[in-house]
């Protein structure tokens, strides 16, 4: 990245000259030569042009950088564009945090307004043009911009589209699918959009699709700093602080780099590091880009890496679960599981996958899953919404309250949704950004998302969540699942859940979405339910083609299967909550856990007659329990029973899938 200069804001005979010459000059940088040599070109046959583009006043709006693919994943059905104030300097030097849109192209192209995914970035400075000797300068951004995004969400659209047709044209070229890295830039003067560059991705384009790689992290520790995740590696090693490029000499092999900042002459030093930390930057920074290129992972954007760590301080830079990057104590173990592809054999049976976490989606896409069996939102909403929905809803009449206990409240809240008047949107908004992530990452495969199915101790543990939660002494039978949704307690929250489906489907296009109840007691419950959703505009009429689920994890769903297949699309078994309810037992409890599991006759009787009666109605019948990832016979018996679907974790799709593929074989 950057290997020769760029030079901005150049005006005149004499600058234009005396700039081309310093490009040609950038030719020889030792930054230019170590990447030669490293690969492997030859000094002597290089060449180098220079083109000379109008410039675009993004000093007076904002700039920034395309791909056509998830560059952390590979994931080639988005294009992620990262935008800041100013100049384009800011981003590719990694002093700012950009704002980040995600455009899912297939929705696209077919006219949906796809955003996906919207995180704002600090912003907290740019570059503009100066006078005099210095071509550019640095300067604050008003606090009020920061808390905006620097591009509207039409125009990200815009960029997007254009992105695609770029992709579509070099692909054609190459006779291949080549995804690309573009930059872009908005004239403040005239308010158009312009393409600055574009080049082919270098890194994920070129990896063997056949091959995939899962870096799990199996010891525990604690956290020291979290960052932004570059690439989904993890690697070990003792920390070696550089503060000035003038001191890059002293790391040595394996070490952990830890600085403020990269920039293109760090480079040949760069490749010696096992990860690399920074406090700024982002996902299109120096560091990260590079970081990409040499395939050890990064995490950039902690603020405060270079004041928290110490010269020799042994930790693990994980970047194995998400946008996420973590770095813990100590040296933790961990495994680097690799999957052939080319070697996995077809099932008739459905392999699918079990995501409760938006963020590590895009990274289980590689997976041979023929979508989502189970979508659990309860990770959104206590990790990124982490606010009880009534206390969004009830927001105006707690900002008039004088109680301490809301003020502290609504404190909070205005932290969290700073770009919100209207505090419901927040919520409606980051449920279906998270839906719709890991609906994009299996499309067109269906995903069955689970309304929310949190306790009434856990919806307490949310900000404001004690002023609307009642104390419960078993909470495991108590106000959860289906019992809310129509409940005076909670049914507008419910709403709030059924408005983004809505939005994930209708307007990011995402049509493989389908919701699923969850602990539905009766079939009279199951009809209030779906009356319920009907209020809030969520129904088979409103949105054609959708299909409404089931949880099978009550006996009472067995025994009057028929009734709920009256009102239901089908059935997925939560083999976890049936096998607590059938034998009697209290899953948490260490001392009693051990008595029986799923593979119990009785549990198995039960299966059997949910499978039978959804085979003989013609119902979607699945599993998406724990019971077929951990014990391989349970999974023999489900495809005995003709399952459609065996939904797994991650980790254990692979292994599952070789068990079932052996058991089909035999059946035959």
């Amino acid at each position: 990245a950057g290997q020769q200069e760029t030079y901005l804001n150049v005006s005149g005979e004499k600058e234009l000259l005396e700039s081309v010459r310093k490009c040609f000059a950038s030719l020889f940088t030792n930054r230019a030569i170590s990447y030669r040599e490293n690969k492997r070109f030859s000094h002597k046959k290089v060449a180098i042009s220079v083109g000379v583009q109008k410039m675009a006043r993004s000093n007076k709006s904002s700039s920034g950088v395309m791909f056509t693919i998830d560059t952390e994943t590979g994931f080639d059905k988005v294009a992620v564009i990262n935008s800041s104030y100013g100049l384009g300097e800011m981003i590719v030097g990694g002093k700012v945090i950009p704002d980040e849109f995600i455009v899912f192209k297939p929705a696209l192209e077919m006219g949906y307004k796809s955003i996906i995914s919207k995180t704002l970035g600090d912003k907290d400075r740019k570059f503009v043009y100066s006078t005099g000797s210095r071509l550019t300068k640095e300067i604050a951004v008003e606090q009020a911009q920061r808390k905006k995004f620097s591009i509207t969400d039409e125009e990200a659209l815009e960029l997007a589209k254009w992105g695609i047709k770029i992709e579509k044209y070099f692909s054609k070229i190459y006779g291949k699918y080549q995804p690309m890295d573009i930059e872009w830039a908005k004239d403040g003067d005239d308010k158009k959009l312009y393409i600055i560059q574009a080049r082919p991705e270098t890194v994920r384009s070129i990896e063997d699709k056949n091959v995939f790689k899962e870096y799990v992290l199996r010891g525990k520790g604690d956290v020291v700093l979290t960052g932004i995740a570059v690439g989904t590696k993890i690697a070990t090693g003792r920390v070696k602080i550089v503060k000035d490029v003038h001191e890059i000499s002293q790391i040595k092999k394996g070490q952990i780099l830890v600085t403020v900042i990269t920039n293109p002459d760090w480079e040949p030093i760069m490749k010696t590091a096992s990860a690399i930390i920074t406090d700024k930057g982002g996902r299109t920074s120096h560091a990260a880009i590079v970081s990409r290129e040499l395939g050890i992972p990064c995490i950039v954007g902690t603020q405060n890496a270079t004041k928290v760590l110490r010269d020799g301080d042994e930790i693990t830079a994980d970047c194995s679960s998400g946008e996420n990057g973590i770095a813990y104590r100590g040296k933790l173990s961990f495994d680097v599981l690799k999957h052939s592809f080319e070697e996995i054999p077809k099932t008739k049976t459905d392999i699918m996958v079990n995501i409760g976490n938006p963020q590590e989606a895009f990274k289980f896409h590689y997976l041979p899953a023929r979508g989502v069996g189970l979508g659990r939102i309860e990770f959104i909403i206590a990790s990124q919404i982490k606010i009880h929905p009534n206390a969004l809803i009830n927001f105006d009449h707690l900002k008039k309250s004088k109680d301490k206990e809301h003020e502290k409240v609504v404190k909070n809240i205005q932290n969290l949704t700073s770009q919100y008047s209207d505090k419901k949107l927040f919520y409606i908004d980051k449920l279906a950004e998270g839906m719709g992530r890991i609906a994009a990452a299996f499309y067109p495969y269906e995903v069955l998302i689970r309304f929310s199915d949190f306790k009434t101790n856990e919806y307490r543990s949310l900000i404001g969540g004690d002023l609307y939660e009642p104390i419960e002494s078993n909470p495991m039978l108590g106000l959860r699942g289906a019992s809310r949704y129509y409940n005076p307690l909670f049914k507008e929250a419910f709403g709030l859940e059924c408005k983004s489906i809505l939005k994930a489907r209708e307007e990011f296009g995402l049509k493989n979405i389908m919701p699923m109840v969850p602990f539905c007691r009766t079939a009279e419950e199951g009809k209030r339910v779906i009356e319920a959703m009907k209020e809030f505009g969520l129904s088979r009429k409103t949105s054609p083609g959708i299909k409404i689920y089931v949880m099978c994890e009550i006996p009472s769903n067995v025994l009057r299967a028929d009734e709920f297949l009256d009102i239901f699309d089908g059935f997925s078994i939560g083999s976890n909550d049936l096998a607590q309810l059938t034998l009697g037992l209290d899953r948490d409890s260490d001392v009693i856990s051990k008595i029986g599991n799923e593979n119990d006759p009785a549990v198995k009787e039960l299966i059997s007659i949910a499978i039978d009666k959804c085979r003989k109605r013609k119902k979607y019948i699945g599993i998406c329990g724990q019971g077929p990832s951990d014990f391989p016979q349970f999974a023999q018996f489900l495809v005995e029973k003709k399952i459609n679907s065996i939904s797994l974790s991650p980790d254990t799709v692979i292994k599952t899938l070789l068990t079932v593929a052996e058991k089909e074989k035999l059946l035959s």
